[in-house]
């Protein structure tokens, strides 16, 4: 296991998620109206961006288990190495949660907790986080492969996007760490395990869908 390559995935998922717990905290107490779907969007998606261009050489900027999980099935990570990146992730979302506890309050950090918005059920929320993190990951493994000098922009972009669809159906999570730690730091986990078996089992889908239309070779297929 490569040490740095796992600080590198702690610090980036701390950074990461700093900034995107810190917006909805920011949000609540910002007397300006302006709609959440402005501020808390752009913010998981810019921290993603500062997470990758700060840490991503060297790690890989995965900063979320779904992403690892593929990666492993994708062979482009080692089982062994994935334990410590997941466990890593974890950390770091939990060190910004508690950051956002102590500097603002547990109902901020509580305020960002993903959850299935209203009039959607368990299941409906569950089938969106799915979808969203096949489609997210489907975006990370061809253009982490086939574009690498522009994913570090398109992926942070895709994120922005998915917020924006997502955001209000199902809570817009599509990365279990993210849900991991403002759930257990907020202390709402009413409905965390939509949020650790939805991206799992979507970016599982994703990497399949990925490798049956591309193949994942050293060329596109034809």
């Amino acid at each position: 296991m490569n040490v740095k390559k796992v600080v590198a995935e702690l610090l980036g998922t701390f950074l990461f998620f700093t900034i995107g717990y810190l917006s909805v905290a920011a949000f609540n107490a910002s007397s300006v109206p302006v709609p959440g779907l402005l501020v808390v969007p752009f913010s998981f998606g810019f921290g993603l961006l500062a997470a990758i261009f700060a840490f991503g050489h060297i790690s890989g900027g995965h900063f979320n288990p779904a992403v690892t999980v593929a990666m492993v099935l994708d062979k482009r990570t080692t089982p062994i190495d994935a334990v410590g990146y997941i466990v890593a992730q974890i950390v770091g979302a939990l060190a910004a949660g508690v950051l956002v506890m102590i500097a603002v309050s547990q109902a901020a950090v509580k305020a960002g907790t993903t959850n299935p918005g209203t009039g959607i059920s368990d299941i409906g929320a569950l089938i969106i986080e799915i979808v969203a993190t096949a489609g997210f990951l489907a975006v990370i493994l061809a253009s982490s492969k086939r574009a690498p000098q522009v994913a570090g922009l398109v992926i942070p972009l895709t994120l922005v996007a998915i917020h924006f669809a997502t955001a209000t159906l199902s809570g817009s999570s599509v990365n279990p760490a993210r849900s991991i730690g403002s759930a257990l730091v907020g202390g709402d986990m009413s409905h965390l395990w939509i949020y650790l078996v939805g991206p799992i089992v979507g970016g599982i889908l994703g990497w399949v869908a990925w490798k049956f239309v591309d193949g994942g070779g050293d060329q596109p297929a034809a």
